[in-house]
Formats: structure tokens, C-alpha cells, sequence
């Protein structure tokens, strides 16, 4: 599986919800994948390292990796 690759300040959209999501805070928490709703867009904010992208949505910041979201065009 190749890593899908975004630029900061991408708009993407949310294709699966992880089994939990982790806060982009400088101390990040887990926090219950409902804090997200499928399809909800976002921006990508900066590359994180493991495939990991912090991506500003309307309820906060989270830790995603790539697999979970979709570049909009």
C-alpha cells in the first residue's frame, strides 16, 4: 500500500473513521472516533512522522494517518 501524499493547507475528506483519534495538542489524548463524522472535511496542517497528518476540522485538530482521508479536489 502506497502513502498518500498532501501538501499543507490541502482541504481533505474524511473516508473511514479510525478505531480512535489522537488530539494534535503539544500533549495529545485519545479520544472516541464519534468526536468526527464521516465525510467531514478538513485542512491539512503539517506532516506528522509515521504517515500521521495533523488536519484542523470544525471540532479541533486530530492525528490521522493518511489511509483515513481523501484529497478534495
Amino acid at each position: 500500500m502506497t502513502e498518500k501524499e498532501f501538501t499543507v493547507g490541502d482541504r481533505v475528506q474524511l473516508i473511514a473513521l479510525p478505531p480512535y483519534v489522537k488530539t494534535a495538542d503539544p500533549m495529545p489524548m485519545l479520544q472516541s472516533p464519534e468526536v468526527l463524522t464521516l465525510g467531514e472535511t478538513g485542512i491539512i496542517l503539517d506532516r506528522r512522522p509515521g504517515n500521521y497528518w495533523s488536519v484542523r476540522f470544525s471540532k479541533g485538530a486530530y492525528l490521522l494517518e493518511g489511509q483515513y482521508l481523501d484529497r478534495l479536489s
